[in-house]
């Protein structure tokens, strides 16, 4: 009594302080009220019609918010709007109202809770009952672990000690705080520090003025005042919490007797446990929302140190800046239901976690269990379970489980000993309700049941035959089952005799097995041999011929159908054969008629001419030209066969020494049919067991000893054919041919791998000429969610650089750096992930990042789709004329000094057929080089 009274004197003194100001303040506006007196009435006219068009503003706009409210319930942002506009229309009324809906939808966040409770508290000052405020604050402390919110609940209670029993709520209060939040490294210390506070206020109130001597009854309050202090330096020092040493110094400079040795020691572990955890606050102090990686590595070490307390602490931490997770929520509640398993703590836990996710299907399905385990009363149970339902799942499957849970639940009540029962007749009324609900309810919102196994009625035929004995009910929702679809399946009709087997006869369970062999369409032989074996074990001989029959007609009935499927196939294949053919062939012709452009060049234009002049004039250099022109045929013909090469002649193809021309053209004609027809030996060349080897450096001494070296640890190798020019110098790629295609794979895995300073490339051997839209590329090519592209890197940067650089934001998978085909690096990489989240957290994380002065750019790898329009793909090609430029190349001015008189479109284009050369024609657009004799002509007919 003696503190309250202090309290009121103190509290009439801030009054009459607050008085005397509140009467200097009214003198002085008295008299500024006079000298403006004559512009004030005017401001006051508009600013009166200005607030009176805000207010009807503000009513129509709340109006229109509270009718949205009434059309979809679960808006959260149109709440939050209300809720704003009625706080600044100061109408508490209707700010409570809208408040107490939006929390019976949706848990409270701190800062809105805050001015919720300042504003009811500023409400009931004038009222003595304080209980609707302490009810607020009990529901305020149940959605989050706020300590703030738990502060303003001691203060609030402070207030109310000169009710009876104050001193001890306010104790109770308290005592509540410091076991919920005091364990909170950064902001617990403030918890304790009230507690404490209120404690010394407590002392003053009992501490004798100097002098004056207490009695017995007084030295033992003061003394279990002191003690209370005491205690709570004690316990506080035992927390590790942030800014402990300066606790520790104030109770060194309160206590008199000085600090206890079990007190030292506890407070010396509380540091060391607190530099334990010091790297983990200090990162989560630096690191941005949603702080998803900081805080799951914190929980992962609060794990393995083991205390349970500090665990929860640390998961509603958690919890309270991620309280839209889903995945959060399910760790803590797993943890709490094998590990702490309080029941008052583990429910209202799944409760707060349907309320914050209530998508989340897999929530729900815990909560459900967590209450049969901890034996809640079945109308509370079937309460959450229809809640459940009307939780708003995004997939038709989520229903499914969700009714199999409950099911469950409902078959565990059943005492499966009687004939029947309450609980019986409710666990057959739910299935029959379940079954009703997929059909009309999911399919109608999914389009579609979420069952199609028919899981539910499988479960309900095979309860039925086992324990309820009733195996007519059972075959009756297998019929239903097979009706929906389900009779094409072999799974299915093997899971219905293995039922007939066990609870059923065997007459129902051969009916079974021929009804599976005739309508069975994914496994008829299976079918077929089960039934074959069936009747092996328990037929008759007329049982067993009928079963042969059966399945005899049925397999050669399918064996025809597939005929005709693979016929079709083969066709449609054949014609995809054709029109790859066409497209080689049209690419044949249009490398020739290029290879012929490009043969027409200035020397070559003089020698035509020469010919065309001793022609005119000299029948025996007619013969000369002849023989010149068969021999071009012979080249174009020799390139068209070396086009199975590419561009280049094969490797070991040599050209002849300078002397007749036929006899070079013949001598390359027999090496390049040779080398073909030596590839083509099956014992020679197997492109199945083999791989392409490609950007090697042309520098590479011994690079059939360098690739026996590199890929011998991947299989036994047949032949290793490294390509060499005609010079004999290494063109940098070549072949690796194994004795077995199994190596093929191991080998496929040394791509990229560095050689001498280059990423070696390693593909499977194609032949082009034989699959022309082949294309090799490995990655991916669309979004990749795990995955981060980061540019703007160092070239100096490494993949340990990088690693280090990354795995403070996840788990990392794969680290890829991008190079040019020297080797060199382009400042890119990829790193992957361990999942989503990690890799959205490393990109808020480190986008604008400065590495070695480098700021770099990080997004989710989505590349572009890669251009496969290119040349020698095939999409059709213009036939534009390839421009033909002298032998000095493209001129500078590009003007034709040409008489356009004078131009021909005779250019010569060779058609080939099956290998031999045909006429030459002139192509279009393309212009024959005129000889002089072609001139001479021209001039004499004129």
């Amino acid at each position: 009594m003696a503190a309250s009274s202090n309290a009121e004197q103190t509290h009439l003194q801030d009054m009459e302080e607050g008085d005397a100001g509140m009467e200097e303040r009214d003198m002085g506006s008295d008299e500024g009220e006079e000298e403006e007196d004559g512009m004030g009435v005017e401001n006051s006219e508009e600013e009166e019609d200005n607030s009176s068009e805000d207010e009807k503003e503000n009513e129509a706009e709340i109006q229109r918010l509270e009718e949205q409210l009434s059309i979809n319930a679960f808006d959260y942002n149109c709440h939050l709007d209300l809720i704003k506009l009625l706080k600044q229309e100061g109408e508490l009324l209707r700010l409570r109202k809208a408040r107490e809906k939006m929390g019976e939808l949706f848990p409270l966040t701190e800062e809105i809770w805050l001015d919720w409770l300042k504003d009811e508290i500023r409400l009931t000052e004038e009222e003595p009952n304080r209980d609707k405020v302490y009810e607020l604050f009990e529901t305020a402390v149940k959605d989050y672990i706020c300590p703030d919110i738990w502060l303003e609940y001691a203060q609030y209670s402070i207030g109310g000690m000169g009710s009876p029993g104050g001193m001890d709520k306010v104790r109770s209060i308290f005592e509540r705080a410091v076991t919920a939040v005091g364990l909170h490294v950064t902001k617990g210390q403030a918890v304790w520090e009230a507690y404490r506070e209120f404690e010394n206020a407590m002392q003053s109130t009992v501490q004798p003025p100097p002098g004056r001597i207490l009695s017995r009854e007084e030295q033992e309050l003061l003394k279990a005042q002191i003690e209370r202090i005491h205690t709570l330096f004690r316990r506080q020092l035992a927390v590790p919490l942030m800014d402990m040493e300066s606790t520790y110094a104030e109770y060194e400079e309160w206590s008199e007797d000085g600090v206890a040795e079990t007190v030292v020691h506890q407070y010396k572990r509380a540091l060391q446990q607190m530099a334990k955890c010091r790297p983990f606050e200090e990162a989560l102090i630096a690191a941005e929302p949603p702080k998803l990686a900081e805080y799951q590595s914190y929980i992962d070490f609060e794990l393995k140190e083991g205390d349970p307390a500090r665990i929860q602490m640390l998961f509603e931490r958690t919890l309270a800046e991620n309280c839209l997770v889903p995945d959060m929520w399910a760790k803590c509640t797993i943890y709490l239901d094998r590990q702490l398993k309080v029941k008052d703590l583990v429910l209202s836990t799944h409760e707060r976690a349907v309320r914050n996710c209530p998508w989340t299907m897999g929530l729900w399905k815990s909560y459900l269990l967590a209450l049969e385990r901890h034996g809640a009363d079945h109308p509370t149970v079937s309460d959450v379970f229809e809640k459940a339902l009307t939780a708003g799942f995004i997939q038709a499957t989520d229903y499914v489980d969700i009714w199999q849970e409950h099911l469950d639940y409902l078959r565990r009540r059943v005492d499966f000993s009687k004939e029947s029962s309450k609980e019986l007749e409710e666990l057959r009324g739910a299935f029959t309700r379940s079954l009703d609900y997929m059909k009309q309810d999911v399919e109608e919102r999914f389009g579609e049941s979420g069952d199609p196994s028919c899981i539910i009625m499988q479960i309900w035929a095979r309860i039925e035959a086992l324990h309820c004995k009733n195996i007519q009910k059972a075959r009756e929702l297998w019929d239903s089952i097979m009706t929906k679809g389900n009779a094409k399946y072999a799974n299915m009709w093997l899971e219905y005799y293995n039922l007939e087997r066990s609870y059923g006869d065997p007459v129902h369970c051969r009916k079974a097995l021929h009804r599976a062999v005739q309508c069975t369409a994914d496994y008829p032989e299976h079918v077929s041999e089960v039934l074959l074996t069936f009747e092996r074990v328990e037929g008759s001989l007329e049982d067993w011929d009928v079963a042969v029959q059966k399945t005899e007609t049925r397999l050669n009935r399918l064996n025809v159908q597939r005929a005709k499927v693979a016929e079709k196939e083969a066709n449609v294949a054949r014609q995809e054969e054709d029109k790859s053919d066409q497209r080689r062939k049209n690419k044949g012709d249009k490398k020739a008629q290029k290879k012929g452009q490009k043969g027409t060049r200035a020397g070559e234009k003089r020698k035509a001419e020469q010919d065309d002049y001793h022609d005119q004039w000299n029948d025996k250099s007619a013969t000369k030209r002849h023989r010149g022109h068969g021999d071009q045929t012979t080249d174009e013909h020799m390139e068209t066969e070396a086009g199975l090469f590419g561009r280049k002649a094969p490797p070991g193809y040599k050209p002849a020494a300078t002397g007749n021309k036929r006899g070079q053209q013949g001598a390359a004609a027999a090496t390049v049919q040779k080398h073909n027809n030596d590839d083509d030996k099956p014992e020679l060349r197997n492109d199945n067991s083999s791989v392409f080897i490609s950007n090697l450096a042309y520098t590479l001494e011994e690079p059939e000893a360098k690739l026996r070296t590199l890929f011998e640890t991947c299989g036994p190798i047949a032949q290793i054919r490294p390509v060499f020019a005609t010079k004999g110098t290494f063109k940098g790629y070549g072949y690796v041919q194994f004795e077995s295609t199994v190596s093929v794979a191991e080998a496929l895995k040394l791509d990229r791998r560095e050689v001498e300073g280059r990423p070696m490339f390693v593909s499977p051997c194609v032949d082009k000429n034989k699959n022309p839209d082949f294309k090799v590329f490995k990655y991916q090519t669309a979004m990749e969610k795990q995955k981060i592209f980061i540019s703007g890197l160092p070239f100096s940067c490494n993949k340990e650089q990088l690693e280090e650089l990354c795995k403070s934001h996840g788990t990392i998978k794969d680290i890829r750096l991008v190079t040019y085909r020297s080797g060199k690096p382009k400042g890119l990489a990829y790193v992957e992930f361990a999942d989503e989240a990690q890799a959205s957290q490393a990109v808020l994380k480190m986008d604008g990042m400065c590495v070695e002065d480098n700021t770099i750019a990080v997004a989710i790898s989505n590349p572009p789709r890669r251009n496969l329009d290119k040349a020698g793909s095939n999409r059709p090609m213009m036939d534009m004329p390839r421009q033909v430029f002298g032998a000095r190349g493209r001129g500078r001015t590009q003007l034709s000094l040409l008489p356009r008189s004078l131009h021909r479109q005779s250019g010569l284009v060779s058609k080939v057929e099956n290998g031999t050369a045909a006429e030459q024609v002139p192509a279009a657009g393309e212009t024959k080089p005129l000889s002089n004799s072609d001139f001479a002509k021209m001039l004499l007919s004129k």
